[in-house]
């Protein structure tokens, strides 16, 4: 993982960054990433889990995935 960390925090810039992601995961990959970030972001408004699911068709098991997430991200 500390590579892993290493490795994208040293692109530089958003281009970088970009490719470097682009390098590392397939294209379905970086779609369930944004899903996931989405995810976050709506549970961080307080949207609903169920309304979450329905608005972006995933699954509530994916959601609740994302509010574990969430609770730990503030931890940090």
């Amino acid at each position: 993982m500390k590579d892993l960390v290493q490795f994208l925090t040293e692109a530089g810039d958003e281009a970088v960054l970009e490719k470097r992601l682009k390098v590392l995961l397939t294209p379905n990959e970086i779609n369930e990433m944004v899903s996931r970030l989405k995810i976050i972001a709506l549970l961080d408004e307080g949207v609903p889990q169920r309304d979450i699911a329905k608005q972006l068709g995933v699954g509530i098991a994916t959601v609740t995935r994302g509010s574990r997430a969430l609770k730990e991200l503030k931890e940090i």
